[in-house]
């Protein structure tokens, strides 16, 4: 797979350290910054990832900020990204498994190094269940007008 990675300066170091140990599984990385710990926005970077994974440019994405969580929302703003913060190994398989998640958000600020690698690699290696998930898929890449915002 291709995994396209995105961080702001929080999260620069556990992002290179988990794009290092994709490439050790056998995936293709895309890097797609922060290049350092120098103060950046982290929209830019969840931005870039989620278009990354929605264009089929890379299959799936994996953002860290901070808490994982102001990137993720950054990434779910594009149309086809579907990015969840994960904290345990049970969400991140489960994120996988019923919502089909296409990217994965981590905190490098609140989660430990051996627990980041490992939900990594759980993201990566869970399929979707498919099935009665499907129609929920489905239903978060075609919302309703109500919820339809601008930037959609």
């Amino acid at each position: 797979m291709r995994i396209a990675f995105g961080a702001d300066h929080a999260g620069f170091e556990l992002k290179t350290l988990l794009a290092r140990r994709t490439a050790e599984l056998g995936h293709e990385v895309i890097d797609l910054g922060t290049s350092s710990t120098a103060s950046v926005d982290y929209p830019d970077f969840g931005y870039a990832v989620g278009e990354a994974v929605a264009s089929g440019r890379a299959d799936r994405g994996v953002v860290v900020c901070g808490t994982g969580i102001g990137i993720s929302i950054a990434a779910n703003r594009v149309r086809g990204a579907r990015a969840g913060v994960a904290t345990d190994l049970f969400s991140a398989q489960l994120m996988r498994e019923h919502n089909d998640a296409n990217v994965l958000g981590l905190g490098a600020r609140v989660t430990a190094v051996p627990l980041a690698t490992a939900i990594l690699e759980a993201f990566l290696s869970t399929p979707f269940a498919g099935g009665r998930h499907q129609r929920r898929v489905d239903k978060l890449d075609a919302p309703p007008p109500s919820a339809q915002g601008a930037s959609r």
